[in-house]
Parts: structure tokens; sequence; C-alpha cells
């Protein structure tokens, strides 16, 4: 006597297929997604964080390099009038 009828076993072979192919389908629908965000984002100039970071730094520094720079000539200049 059979337990399982041949349908149900075609039903589910179905569905387990179905199952793997919309798996498939979700995931090249989301690398697809993320390479035209990619795309959108570099057309439009976007910086990295570490490039954002890299800059602000360089800012920071050369602020700092100014700031010294300015009590040295405050100094010079108080010195000679």
């Amino acid at each position: 006597m059979q337990t399982r009828n041949k349908f149900f076993d075609d039903v589910s072979q179905l569905m387990t297929n179905a199952m793997g192919v919309a798996q498939g389908a979700k995931t090249e629908a989301e690398t697809a997604m993320k390479s035209l965000i990619d795309r959108w984002m570099a057309d439009r100039d976007f910086v990295t964080r570490e490039e954002f970071d890299a800059v602000r730094a360089m800012a920071q520094k050369a602020r700092e390099e100014n700031e010294a720079l300015k009590a040295r000539l405050d100094a010079l200049e108080a010195k000679k009038g």
C-alpha cells in the first residue's frame, strides 16, 4: 500500500522548485537594485565616507596651521609695532 500519493509528491516538488526560483529571483533583483543605486550615486558625484574623512582631516590640519601662522604673525606685529 502506497502511503503517499504521486500527485501530492509532484505538487510538493513543484512548490519546492518554485521557492528555489523565487529565491533566485529575489537575489537577482537585490543585485540589480544595488547596482542601479551604485551607478546613480556615482553619477551624482557622491563621495565615500573614507574620502569625506580624508578631506575633513586635511581641512582640520589646514585650520590648525592657519591658526599657528596667525599667532606667529600677531607676535611679529606686536614685536615690531
